[in-house]
């Protein structure tokens, strides 16, 4: 029993000598740290602040979409990107848009996969139909060492 208690008194001195000590370089760093202001104006210039821009999310959409900006959006402006997008599917350029021209990519897709040429996807096929997405690493770890590396 004694020696039982000698080992938790030692075990509670320890833990207040570490708690003193702690406590002690913690206020040695806090001394250092502080500095007077009158130092701190004296050692650098004062720099004035960036401008914040006053603009709101609507006001640059709104500028982006005014092109020739006279602060108004005509329906050519608003419509500009719904022009490109249909551009890049009117493969013939003829102004119109038919199925075959929507349905490229998706048509180009089916043939590709489409290995044994039956006209229809088999579950393998239609296995390697599925999209891929990037998705950022979540652990730059090394792997962990083999078993074998352990023993010797």
């Amino acid at each position: 029993m004694g020696r039982f208690l000698a080992g938790v008194g030692s075990a509670l001195l320890l833990v207040a000598a570490g708690f003193f000590w702690w406590q002690g370089s913690a206020n040695r760093n806090a001394a250092d740290m502080q500095i007077s202001p009158a130092a701190a104006l004296a050692a650098e210039p004062p720099v004035a602040p960036p401008q914040a821009d006053e603009r709101t999310r609507e006001q640059k959409r709104f500028d982006r979409y005014d092109k020739d900006r006279n602060e108004a959006i005509s329906r050519e402006e608003y419509l500009v990107s719904r022009h490109k997008a249909f551009a890049r599917l009117d493969l013939n350029h003829d102004g119109r848009l038919d199925f075959d021209e929507w349905a490229k990519k998706t048509t180009d897709k089916f043939a590709h996969t489409d290995a044994d040429r039956s006209g229809t996807l088999t579950r393998a096929e239609f296995l390697t139909t599925r999209v891929v997405r990037k998705t950022p690493a979540r652990c730059t770890c090394p792997p962990p060492r083999a078993a074998e590396d352990d023993e010797g």
